[in-house]
Order: C-alpha cells, then sequence, then structure tokens
C-alpha cells in the first residue's frame, strides 16, 4: 500500500449559537504592549448579521491506492502550507502503515523545525496516519496502541471564553458540578501589569470557584504563559488554602529554570509543557524537575506516536500526563491506552471543541462527566457532511 495523495479539504459551515459564543478572552504573553491588549473575543468563528457563525475548518485526507484513507486536523492555515509545501513530496509513495519510518522522515526533514508550525504539521499527518492505519486494520487506534485499559475516562471542564463576571462564574461552576465534572479549568484575565486591582480579581475568581464548587471538585487556573516568578508565588500564597489543583503555565516555556524555581518555591502544584514539543523537549522539563503535572498537546507535541513516548518517559519520572485538550478523540485513545495512574484526566474545552468538532457526525462529548472513547475503526470519527456549506480544496503555487 502506497501514499498518492495527501488532501487539504477546506470546510465552511454555519453554526446556531444564541448570544456572544466567546464571551471573554484570555491573558496573552503579547498584552505587555498596550496596542495589543484589546478587548473582545477572538475572530473565530465568524458571527454573521443573524447572529450564526461561520465556521471554517482545513482537514488532512491522506489516501492511497489501495482505497484506504486517514482524516485529521483541523488545522490551521499555518499548518496546512507545511503539510502541502514540505511533507507531502516526502510523503508521496510512501507505506503509510510505517509510521515511525515516516515520523522520523518528517522530523529529519523539517530540522529547522523542531518547534512551532511544522512540528504541527507533522503532529497532523501523524495522527492522519493513525486514522488510516486504523481503517485499514478495521480496529480503534486504542487497540493499535496496546489498549484499551478502559474505556472511560474522567473529563475536567476547560472553560475558555466564558465570562468572569462573579455571578457568572458562580452559575458556571454550579453547571460544572451538576454536569457531572470532579475537576474545572478557568483562565484569569489579569497578570503583572494590572496592579493589586488585578490580584484582587484573580483571588476572587478562585474565591468564586471554591464556593460554587464545594469541596469535592478541583479547580485549576491557567495562567497561559502570562505571569511571572514573584506574580504567580504571590498568587499561590494568596489562594493556597482554597486547595487549587495547579496553576497552569506560569511563563514563556522556554523558561525552564524558571519553571523549577516556582515549582520550589509555590504552595501550589505548578503545571506545563502545552508549548513544548517532542519527547526531548518534555524531557528537559522532567529533567528540571520543573512541573508537577506534564501537559503535551497531541496535535502539537509530535502526534499519537511521539505523545506514547513522552508518556513512557514520564512514567519513569513518575509523572502525570493529562494532555491539553486540543483535540478530544486523538487525546482519548491516547489515554485509553495509558494507566490512570500515568494519565488520569481527560481535557475538555467546553466552548472550544463546539467549534473544533463542529463538522464530525459524532463530536465526543464528555456525559456525567466521563469521556466515551470513539470505538470505530481509526479515530471513530466522519465528517457530517450535512454541516458542511462549501468545501474546496486547499494548496500553495510556489
Amino acid at each position: 500500500m502506497k501514499i498518492t495523495a495527501i488532501r487539504l479539504r477546506e470546510l465552511t459551515g454555519t453554526m446556531h449559537f444564541e448570544g456572544d459564543f466567546w464571551e471573554e478572552r484570555l491573558i496573552r504573553p503579547i498584552d505587555v504592549y498596550p496596542e495589543h491588549r484589546i478587548e473582545g473575543p477572538p475572530n473565530h468563528p465568524v458571527r454573521n448579521d443573524d447572529g450564526s457563525y461561520t465556521v471554517r475548518a482545513i482537514y488532512v485526507q491522506i489516501d492511497t491506492d489501495s482505497g484506504a484513507f486517514g482524516i485529521g486536523g483541523p488545522v490551521t492555515d499555518d499548518v496546512a502550507y507545511f503539510i502541502d509545501r514540505q511533507l507531502k513530496p516526502i510523503l508521496i509513495g510512501e507505506d503509510p502503515l510505517a509510521i515511525e519510518r515516516l515520523w522520523d522522515k518528517m522530523y529529519r526533514y523539517l530540522v529547522h523545525g523542531r518547534k512551532g508550525p511544522p512540528m504541527l504539521a507533522i503532529s497532523a499527518i501523524d495522527c492522519t496516519l493513525w486514522d488510516l492505519k486504523g481503517r485499514h486494520y478495521n480496529a480503534p487506534v486504542y487497540e493499535l496502541l496496546g489498549g484499551p485499559i478502559r474505556t472511560e475516562i474522567p473529563a475536567y471542564a476547560s472553560m475558555l471564553g466564558y465570562s468572569l463576571d462573579d455571578e457568572k462564574v458562580y452559575e458556571r461552576a454550579a453547571w460544572v458540578v451538576q454536569q457531572g465534572y470532579t475537576a474545572t479549568k478557568w483562565f484569569p484575565r489579569y497578570g503583572p501589569n494590572d496592579g493589586k486591582a488585578g490580584i484582587e480579581r484573580n483571588v476572587q475568581l478562585a474565591t468564586t470557584l471554591r464556593e460554587a464548587l464545594g469541596t469535592d471538585v478541583d479547580f485549576m487556573l491557567d495562567a497561559w504563559m502570562s505571569w511571572d516568578a514573584p506574580y504567580t508565588e504571590l498568587i499561590a500564597d494568596r489562594i493556597e488554602d482554597l486547595e487549587p489543583r495547579w496553576i497552569e503555565e506560569p511563563v514563556m516555556p522556554d523558561l525552564i529554570e524558571v519553571y523549577a524555581d516556582i515549582r520550589a518555591r509555590s504552595s501550589v502544584p505548578i503545571s506545563g509543557g502545552e508549548h513544548e514539543y517532542t519527547r526531548y523537549g518534555l524531557k528537559q522539563l522532567m529533567d528540571a524537575e520543573a512541573v508537577d503535572v506534564l501537559q503535551p498537546d497531541v496535535y502539537w507535541a509530535g502526534g499519537i506516536s511521539e505523545t506514547m513516548k513522552i508518556a513512557a518517559i514520564a512514567s519513569t519520572y513518575n509523572l502525570p500526563v493529562i494532555p491539553h485538550g486540543h483535540s478530544v478523540p486523538a487525546v482519548a485513545h491516547v489515554s485509553a491506552s495509558l494507566p490512570a495512574s500515568l494519565s488520569p484526566l481527560q481535557e475538555y474545552l467546553v466552548k472550544w471543541n463546539e467549534v473544533h468538532q463542529f463538522f464530525w457526525k459524532d463530536p465526543v462529548k464528555p456525559v456525567n462527566g466521563l469521556i466515551h472513547v470513539p470505538t470505530g475503526p481509526g479515530m471513530g470519527m466522519e465528517l457530517d457532511p450535512s454541516r458542511i456549506d462549501s468545501e474546496r480544496e486547499v494548496t500553495w503555487e510556489i
């Protein structure tokens, strides 16, 4: 069997949602520059005059001469560019089942792309190849990975895009409990440049969460690389009595020694690794004793193949791996093949996954706080033609 085509399918569809889809955005590292510290929601999906939203997504499809195919994604434009211009030429004609060979070829070919969009492109191809392999063998990916160890995974509700208004936070946190989640993560809007008022707003967010959640449901705060060491330690000391499960990504990802210093001083556990890449990058965090929880993204850190290697290494450090929730199906298949002691939770981005899974026929959503792993061949996911308003194939000319 040989790869005959790698296609980038751009789909558009119409999503109906009452009110503003994005109520709030998270703090970002670039917010230190006033001109970038804009208010308001992200520009995706695009809101139409009638109140609906236009969803646009690019999916990767790998075709073969046997008729077997795989689908992965969605991916962004910059990732699609690297797939089309850089990876496609070295993959056409290859055996799609030889995933380790293809990963190594891509990694060596894009040696200047060991991080960022080129590695995201490698990750997307890898996940698509696993879907193809599962379809070829008529087996779910978790079986090919050695599972299942379990078919249900506890999820935590990641509340990106929800209002930080105190009353709304209380209301949504109570909803989290009603839905059966055992944990929830929220995204503070304020950082070191916001002074004492910002500190109090962040502390109030944590206080409201604990009041609404009670003592049996965990909460986490994601600083999204936008704090610094003194600020993180200050916030940790202020909210320690509320028993947060972790503070996530307090500083920029290359500041590994700072991460380690924060972890050594913080009264709250520290997590990170979402914006790190491959086993090599994540191992640096492990060696430095920089985090209590590792959070590689399956679609960013190198794909399913690489995430399994990261998890294997992490097991020797006795560190839990709770992947970033960019792709629910891919993470579910990985987690289903790992012991619960190694991968105890799965992130579910409540708002984002409405967009990210919009074109799937059967999107994976938690039920009573549990994610049920798809059991169909490959990832167990199919595109829904009824959700597609238009489609075109994307290519880049030289």
